[in-house]
């Protein structure tokens, strides 16, 4: 059996709860203090920081890359957001001419495209950059460069799709772009141009993302950590890397032919010429239900890491949550019908698809009651990431309630495109990702930056949030059960919708005041908070046994994993302190870290992690000037931009560094107790 800490009564004096932690059989932080002291600096001078320019667009550091993506997605929900409260405001009466019809189609498509491909996966993508060799006990992802180019990616789409709004030329057909009104006949001018090129750009980042996390968590974890010892978290971002590299195909493809159907005069969507409006629908869709979870499992994921933390006790039932996420991943892709079931399909079909959208809600329903096993079993510490994941559970339930609605075909054809939907998506993503994200954000933060959060700014951050979530999005499910569609700009008064829109209008600038509030937190945070040590919360697993901020090696010495927690076991504390004496483990001799077998995390050799270098940039700035090249139909910037990414390509790829090396002779591992 696995040593689990025995637990102290929390400290009810200690300002903000931060103390309120077990008492460890070996303190983590010392015994890594005590590895940092000796062989710490032998390390670090193999793993350099840049600085100045140079630094800031040539570091491959996955600790600097997962806080840009967290900073550059926040940036872009924050735009995306201010495009919600117009719209709010838009409605916040009947009759209002706040803005054009035109403006205020570009505003929710705006909106909803930004809302799902360029933050809530980007900022998932920038926690797991983030936390990833942290949490397995490694120095750098598997594919650094790699890493960098797909921040870069991200970051250059994101532009594109904003500043064509700024230039009153933003996608205007909503975030899943039906055809035929988005075909050349109703949209002649290049709004849609731009949705597609801004989605296959982005879509460049997301897969080689994917494939860094899957191939980081196979062959890069600390020695002794098997499949059964990854962290939740670890295991939701695997399973949600494998779903993007079969989910972006479809979107991929739908999005070039309706590209050529635009540019070229093909017809793959046109009904006269042989094409089929519908199957853009079936492609959209093989994408767009997969990417709900691919959205949600990660926060999932997040929440399965805090819980146990503050309930003092391991998690329950873990190999039922591994199986739970690994199902949900496979069952997703087999419910994306239940979005077409006003379309006019065959209704067997609809009828095997309605199955399957219920039978996905059983892996979910799996992961809520291991969350409150863990909590009646343990003592919980209310803190405030704890609160959050309180606050998502709660609005996810709501959200989880009303999906297993829509998977009735009778259901689903009354409230289709009506303001329910709308009601329900928001609870399951904003109250289903954003929620665990503050979450998160709040139970990292201290490991991101450094600093302490204020506790009672942190309370008020939550019930602001919460509170406004709740008033903009419940009334919207009465809205449409009065039968007020979505993506309408304006409505009559004799409707009865007035009230409603009046309330979530004020709730959403409640919400708003909520988000600025909590970034005044994070700010007070990061210029005032107090220094926070290694592992201020008591955590379980790896990245709390490093320095808060990380050095930029991460690890002196690369652990041994002896259980599914190692911070709360002793044997797993211990190998910080013989690591320090094994050249396999302290790898001081280069820029290097520890490659392992996939299955039983048994040590390998050495690998060799390719250093900073502005290549991923200035691949970025080739593809960016062929994407501009097609989007405004300028060829020869496109042909540039080609041949500046073909240069940049073969500089990258050229063999400069040589092989992996060798392990020498192995060294016993001491027995393990688990």
């Amino acid at each position: 059996m696995t040593t689990v800490p025995t637990r102290q009564r929390p400290d009810t004096a200690a300002d903000s709860g931060h103390d309120r932690r077990p008492k460890l059989i070996t303190d983590s932080n010392e015994a890594v203090r005590v590895s940092e002291e000796r062989v710490g600096d032998r390390v670090a001078e193999h793993w350099p920081e840049g600085e100045g320019v140079r630094g800031f667009i040539s570091t491959v550091d996955h600790k600097r890359i997962g806080r840009r993506y967290i900073i550059t997605a926040g940036f872009f929900f924050t735009l995306a957001g201010l495009n919600a409260m117009l719209m709010r405001i838009q409605l916040m009466r009947p009759g209002q001419q706040v803005i054009s019809p035109e403006e205020y189609n570009q505003l929710f498509t705006v909106h909803g495209t930004v809302m799902i491909f360029f933050f809530s996966t980007p900022m998932l993508f920038g926690f797991g950059n983030l936390l990833f060799p942290l949490m397995l006990g490694t120095r750098d992802m598997a594919f650094p460069r790699l890493n960098a180019f797909g921040y870069w990616i991200f970051a250059a789409s994101g532009l594109i799709l904003f500043g064509s709004e700024a230039a009153g030329r933003a996608p205007d057909g909503g975030w899943f772009s039906y055809v035929p009104l988005t075909g050349k006949e109703f949209s002649p001018a290049i709004n849609l141009d731009v949705y597609c090129l801004a989605l296959l750009f982005l879509g460049t980042s997301t897969t080689v993302g994917a494939i860094n996390f899957i191939v980081t968590a196979l062959k890069l974890r600390a020695p002794g950590m098997t499949l059964a010892r990854m962290p939740v978290f670890v295991w939701a971002l695997v399973v949600v890397s494998f779903m993007v590299l079969f989910a972006l195909p479809p979107l991929n493809t739908a999005n070039v032919m309706l590209l050529l159907d635009r540019q070229v005069g093909t017809h793959f969507f046109d009904p006269q010429h042989g094409g089929d409006a519908v199957l853009w629908q079936h492609l959209f869709w093989l994408f767009g239900h997969p990417d709900v979870y691919i959205i949600v499992l990660p926060a999932l994921g997040m929440v399965s890491a805090i819980v146990p933390t503050f309930s003092r006790r391991p998690i329950a039932a873990y190999p039922l949550i591994v199986v739970a996420t690994i199902a949900t991943g496979i069952i997703s892709f087999g419910v994306w019908v239940h979005h077409m079931f006003a379309v006019g399909l065959p209704p067997l079909s609809m009828a095997f698809f309605s199955a399957a959208s219920i039978v996905v809600v059983i892996p979910a329903g799996i992961q809520f009651m291991s969350w409150l096993i863990t909590m009646l079993r343990g003592r919980i510490v209310l803190s405030v990431p704890m609160l959050w994941v309180f606050g998502f559970i709660a609005a996810f339930v709501v959200g989880g309630v009303t999906g297993p609605m829509f998977a009735l075909v009778s259901f689903d054809q009354q409230v289709t495109d009506s303001y329910f939907v709308v009601a329900h998506f928001h609870y399951v993503l904003f109250g289903g990702a954003v929620l665990p994200m503050l979450a998160g954000l709040y139970y990292w933060w201290p490991k991101l930056t450094g600093r302490m959060t204020s506790r009672r700014g942190g309370v008020w951050s939550f019930w602001l949030v919460f509170a406004g979530f709740n008033v903009t999005f419940f009334p919207m499910h009465i809205q449409g059960l009065l039968g007020m569609p979505r993506r309408i700009y304006t409505f009559p008064a004799w409707t009865g919708w007035a009230p409603y829109n009046l309330l979530e209008t004020l709730g959403a600038f409640l919400l708003a005041f909520g988000f600025v509030f909590t970034g005044l937190v994070f700010l007070h945070s990061w210029r005032r908070g107090a220094p926070a040590p290694a592992d201020p919360w008591g955590g379980e697993t790896l990245e709390w046994a490093t320095t808060s901020p990380p050095q930029t090696h991460n690890f002196a010495v690369i652990p041994t994993v002896h259980s599914l927690h190692p911070l709360w076991d002793q044997a797993s504390l211990d190998s910080f302190a013989y690591g320090a004496e094994r050249d396999d483990r302290v790898l001081a001799d280069g820029h290097e870290t520890l490659m392992t077998s996939e299955l039983d995390g048994e040590p390998e050799r050495r690998l060799e992690m390719p250093e900073d270098s502005p290549v991923p940039f200035f691949t970025t700035a080739a593809l960016t000037a062929l994407v501009l090249g097609l989007l405004f139909r300028i060829y020869p910037l496109a042909a540039i931009g080609l041949l500046g990414t073909a240069i940049a390509l073969c500089y990258w790829l050229w063999p400069f560094q040589g092989p992996a090396m060798a392990l020498e002779e192995p060294v016993p591992e001491p027995e393990d107790v688990s």
